[in-house]
């Protein structure tokens, strides 16, 4: 994919394809400092965040059946209204960088991660309102430091992003870690020279960025100092609500008989089903198959019959948004409720705030453990950070916010545009006169 600096100054948009939600903007080099958010007007609401999501759904008879896919807020609206016969995918980045995932069935036809994303961000574009339509072909898109999964491959991820956003039209595509484009958009309003760790947190990963910024007469110059990433965020503490609250509700910790003996039922079910990525491609045969003939031998079926259930009528959705409403819950209380109901699926758990921060125990130290490395390879002791900008969803977490209260107290602390910032710096890193000094590109497996 071009890398090349382009002849003549291009308008860019700066791309934030996020595990959950995705955000664009734009900005012209004519109009320096100007960042113009990519809207989608839908009826009397406009949105500014663009689901991560897909649902595909097929029209006709059998001669003429067609199969048709709507993205974001319309994906989930169909989903809604029309769930039977639905393919709801969600979270489908966390496959970018995963060898393992070749393909998954649509309604017979075989889509591959590079086709789930040019078929997204077609959509994405089709949305777009009017006044930012068509959007710039020049892209410049936010990356992970370190890629989610149990072995990411930054080539493969790096090939397959490639691919799509050729695919849906781009020229010119550009790369940015994504904590560094936030530390762009940070750095706009500084006033001094200040040292910044950026703390990133997305639905797949959580990266790191500490950035040195320089302010001159010239304006603000940024010297990177070092970066680390985890493959552990807002979904990984989704896991844990899942794991704790939902599974055992729905067969984990049961038993079926087989010989003549009481076995558990295997673990690696509840491992797929507690991940939105994983959970989305459940829906096969072989895997249905197998869980029906646990589901006969069960000492107690019932569980598992809920579980196929959830599986086969693809209510990944309403358990995503029971569960995302509990978390969100417990950043403002000390206890929520989990509702998830389904025909014959009750669920209702009170959920406590200190619960949760026990089951995400090990997930917070991983984060600390990341974000400490950041500044020993910066070479730097903690007084030295000054400021320590805190983005994406998962930093409303309170046990998350603490990390970095504890570490280097409130007062540095801060946070704004959760959502947005990444999008915003992309978009101000392309209307730069040489981004080269940001961008990134793997010439190795090591992210």
């Amino acid at each position: 994919m071009a890398r090349a600096r382009s002849a003549a100054p291009r308008p860019t948009l700066g791309l934030d394809f996020g595990t959950t939600n995705s955000v664009a903007a734009l900005a012209d080099p004519l109009r320096p400092g100007e960042v113009v958010p990519v809207t989608f007007p839908d009826g009397d609401v406009t949105h500014s965040v663009f689901r991560s999501a897909l649902d595909f759904w097929t029209e006709g008879s059998r001669d003429t059946r067609r199969t048709r896919v709507e993205a974001g807020p319309w994906a989930i609206a169909h989903f809604v209204e029309s769930p039977e016969g639905s393919r709801f995918l969600q979270s489908f980045k966390t496959f970018a960088a995963s060898a393992s995932f070749r393909s998954t069935s649509v309604h017979g036809r075989a889509f591959r991660f590079e086709d789930l994303l040019s078929t997204f961000l077609e959509r994405f574009a089709d949305h777009a309102a009017p006044e930012v339509s068509p959007l710039p072909r020049r892209l410049v898109v936010g990356r992970p430091v370190t890629w989610a999964g149990a072995a990411p491959d930054p080539l493969l991820a790096q090939a397959r992003y490639d691919d799509a956003f050729r695919a849906a039209g781009f020229d010119e595509v550009h790369y940015v870690h994504e904590p560094v484009a936030a530390a762009f958009w940070f750095a706009r309003a500084l006033k001094k020279d200040a040292t910044v760790l950026v703390a990133d947190f997305g639905g797949g990963t959580s990266d790191f960025s500490i950035v040195r910024f320089t302010v001159g007469t010239d304006g603000v110059h940024a010297h990177p100092l070092s970066q680390t990433g985890v493959g552990i965020a807002g979904d990984g503490f989704d896991y844990r609500i899942i794991d704790r609250v939902v599974s055992p509700r729905l067969g984990k910790g049961s038993r079926y008989k087989s010989f003549g003996k009481w076995l558990d039922v295997p673990t690696h079910y509840f491992a797929d089903f507690a991940r939105w990525n994983r959970l989305a491609i459940m829906k096969t045969g072989e895997t249905l198959r197998e869980l029906g003939r646990l589901a006969a031998a069960a000492e107690d079926p019932t569980g598992l019959e809920q579980l196929i259930e959830v599986i086969e009528e693809d209510l990944g959705y309403p358990l995503y948004r029971a569960v995302n409403e509990v978390k969100t819950a417990l950043s403002r209380a000390d206890e929520a409720k989990l509702v998830f109901r389904h025909r014959d699926i009750a669920i209702e758990e009170t959920v406590r705030r200190a619960d949760f921060e026990t089951w995400i125990a090990d997930d917070l130290e991983k984060i600390r453990a990341s974000f400490e490395l950041a500044i020993t390879r910066a070479g730097l002791a903690d007084h030295e950070i000054d400021r320590v900008f805190l983005t994406g969803g998962t930093s409303f977490v309170p046990a998350v916010r603490r990390l970095f209260e504890d570490r280097f107290g409130a007062a540095r602390i801060e946070t704004g545009d959760q959502l947005l910032s990444i999008a915003y710096g992309l978009a101000l890193i392309g209307a730069e006169e040489d981004i080269s000094r940001w961008t990134v590109r793997e010439t190795s497996a090591a992210a």
